[in-house]
């Protein structure tokens, strides 16, 4: 059974909503929404469309299909520059040191600030997996090929990366740390506001949000257990976002308080080590296991595969350029699995 990535089609709208609805909440890149899905898928065709080089504000969809029969079983996305058409809202975790001489005490205040610090930069999310295919390395394929379509694609993206982890969220489907936070001034659950989100934008958030720093000391427990903890699932992603050189700065998400993952989008390990070669032929014996991708915007596909590198000249096994679809002499990007 053979898995690629390929870009994402209006006509994969049903498969996205069947896998929104088993996300569980949290998930602001994927609604359980028809219409917003469909305003996304709209929003990714204009992406590919676009044969510019110039860097926009734009959302790439990409899906992961089962090359056998058609079906899509996992899903990931890209946005180029992140808060353009309304602020990119985080808390930004900092300790206030302050000293009294008469008392000869130091007493440090973890704040939590209100920033848009993050603005501009490219974003990686919208992972999914269905959770009948987690195995085989599947999860990872979905995000390094994340990596080979920015080197592929390189002008349309920024100078830094971030990636945005789900928080905590209970048993309830709550959130702690926005009922220790942000509810009390909203008057919305979380699954409320998660929805609201997703569907329209977190304008409300600059609407309605005190601008001044919460002290963490005045939080209850629960809420301030969670400030920057992915959720269990989220785990492995963030080993793997570590990985691929990406580091968490004391940013967390405004809703679930989640870590922000940022890396210099040049050093992110899959970008620097991504390389473009001419494709010549099958391979005869076995070759280095990679990731392999080629085609440009609407047409890229990627999926693993083994390839053996001469010179400038990249040769691939023959499940792999089937999969891919490939020729001699078209462009085959791959980096090291």
């Amino acid at each position: 059974m053979t898995f690629r990535i390929r870009a994402s089609r209006p006509d994969d709208l049903e498969a996205l909503y069947e896998m929104a609805k088993l996300t569980g909440g949290g998930f602001t890149n994927l609604p359980p929404d028809r219409d917003a899905l469909t305003a996304k898928l709209q929003t990714s065709a204009s992406a590919f469309a676009n044969t510019g080089e110039e860097m926009v504000d734009e959302t790439f969809v990409l899906v992961l299909e089962n090359v056998e029969t058609g079906a899509v079983r996992g899903t990931c996305q890209l946005m180029t520059q992140v808060g353009q058409r309304w602020p990119f809202y985080s808390y930004r975790l900092n300790t206030l040191t302050q000293y009294s001489q008469e008392l000869d005490r130091t007493v440090r205040a973890e704040m939590l600030n209100l920033v848009t610090d993050l603005e501009g930069c490219s974003e990686v999310g919208g992972l999914f997996l269905h959770p009948n295919e987690r195995a085989g390395g599947l999860g990872l394929l979905l995000a390094r090929s994340r990596y080979l379509f920015i080197a592929m694609h390189r002008a349309r993206f920024a100078d830094r990366v971030i990636a945005e982890l789900r928080g905590i969220i209970d048993e309830r489907g709550g959130s702690p740390f926005w009922d220790g936070v942000a509810g009390r001034f909203f008057g919305m659950t979380f699954q409320e506001a998660d929805y609201f989100n997703a569907i329209n934008g977190n304008q409300f958030i600059a609407d309605l949000m005190p601008k001044y720093p919460v002290y963490v000391a005045m939080l209850d427990d629960e809420a301030k257990r969670v400030i920057g903890l992915p959720h269990p699932t989220g785990r492995a992603a963030m080993r793997m976002l570590e990985k691929e050189g990406f580091a968490y700065e004391g940013y967390v998400d405004i809703f679930d308080g989640g870590p922000t993952m940022i890396a210099r989008t040049d050093n992110v390990v899959s970008v620097a080590g991504a390389t473009g070669a001419g494709c010549s032929g099958t391979l005869a014996d076995e070759g280095e296991s990679a990731l392999v991708a080629t085609g440009r915007l609407e047409d890229f596909r990627c999926c693993y595969g083994s390839r053996a590198i001469a010179g400038d000249a990249v040769s691939l096994d023959p499940q792999a350029a089937d999969a891919l679809g490939v020729a001699d002499g078209d462009t085959v990007w791959s980096v090291a699995r």
